[in-house]
């Protein structure tokens, strides 16, 4: 592993360095330091050598441009039979089903527990998490140091929406081949093979799709439509970049704290210091206020929330519960209800959900 020290001839960092530190850092890497991969990812040969992979994944044969390690079965066993040949000494444990069933969502989960953990007596446990994704062209990196950082639900609002088309467009006025290519899959398809699941691995399924699509584009005058955008939007395929995850990956490690990277035209990156949000559930330990009008029924979305299946509550009363499936049926009712009508402005709700690691407090404030 390099490094940017240099060393006299008595073994020691030279002046303006601690005494070792070079040897000291060397040996943390290689002996001591454990990592949590969530997702298989190749720091063997960066100099870590315990190093615990979390990743189910099996690969799409449409993905494998970016798969070096690309093999039939999960790519986490592949990733770590792999490492352990290359790096003698390394060791890479998997687990097993019971050990990923524990976790709901991975970030949100990983990023809580972080935060939870710290001591402000024990400078151990504060524990770095590096995150970094890819999509296309366009990817993100950061560091967050918990409770000294802003935390990964303090972003959750510059998390892109998934990708959806309303009914009456892809039914009425398509505009787009994707709008073709929905239609033909989301109506067309139960409307001819009726309970028959569409397969989006089946070449056969994909290729009914695509004529359908093609001949719904030229009936509307829309270009585009082609096999591979139709096998693309029913998987919801997004490509995967080698340089792109080249560039994301080296910069993980040198972050004050978020980075950016866009390169659909041109190439655009920018560094900025994510702030934390005093309101944050997780590291600001404040309730979320939240501005609604008198109007706004229980079925709302909220980019800075993104939480599915949530149960809620008030300190008087339950508002809606997903289970068990009487309580879940006598709540229901509520969700067409108006807030106001349930709430009184001040009085906290109360949010839970499996893919949320901690309660939500909520404090509406009306307009």
């Amino acid at each position: 592993m390099a490094a940017s020290v240099s060393v006299n001839v008595n073994g020691l960092a030279n002046t303006g360095d601690w005494q070792d530190r070079y040897f000291h850092v060397k040996d943390f890497l290689r002996n001591k330091c454990r990592i949590l991969v969530i997702g298989a990812a190749n720091l063997a040969l960066t100099g870590f050598k315990d190093i615990h992979v979390i990743d189910m994944d099996t690969i799409d044969i449409s993905n494998l441009n970016r798969q070096f390690l690309f093999r039939v079965d999960p790519r986490q066993l592949v990733a770590a039979e792999y490492i352990m040949k290359r790096v003698p000494g390394v060791k890479i444990q998997d687990k097993d089903d019971n050990y990923y069933l524990q976790f709901n969502l991975a970030r949100r989960w990983i990023n809580a527990t972080l935060v939870n953990l710290v001591d402000p007596e024990n400078p151990e446990s504060l524990k770095p998490l590096i995150d970094g994704g890819t999509e296309g062209f366009k990817g993100q990196a950061r560091v967050i140091l918990p409770t000294i950082t802003s935390c990964y639900e303090c972003s959750l609002d510059m998390l892109n929406k998934p990708t959806t088309f309303p009914i009456c467009t892809i039914a009425n006025t398509p505009r787009l081949p994707e709008h073709c290519i929905e239609w033909a899959s989301v109506l067309e398809w139960p409307r001819i093979h009726g309970e028959k699941k569409l397969d989006t691995d089946d070449p056969e399924h994909i290729t009914w799709l695509y004529t359908v699509a093609a001949a719904r584009a030229k009936e509307f005058n829309i270009e585009g439509v082609t096999y591979s955008l139709t096998h693309g939007v029913v998987k919801s395929i997004i490509p995967a970049i080698a340089s792109t995850n080249a560039i994301i990956a080296a910069l993980l490690q040198y972050l004050n704290n978020y980075f950016m990277l866009i390169g659909t035209e041109g190439i655009y990156s920018y560094t900025f210091e994510h702030e934390k949000r005093k309101d944050c559930p997780v590291c600001g330990g404040e309730s979320l206020e939240i501005s609604i009008s008198h109007e706004t029924t229980m079925l709302t979305e909220r980019q800075t929330i993104q939480i599915k299946k949530p149960s809620l509550a008030t300190s008087a009363k339950h508002i809606y519960l997903q289970g068990p499936p009487q309580l879940e049926q006598a709540t229901r009712p509520n969700l067409e209800k108006k807030v106001s009508e349930l709430v009184e402005e001040g009085d906290p709700v109360i949010v839970t959900a499996s893919t949320l690691p901690f309660d939500l407090s909520l404090v509406i404030k009306y307009t």
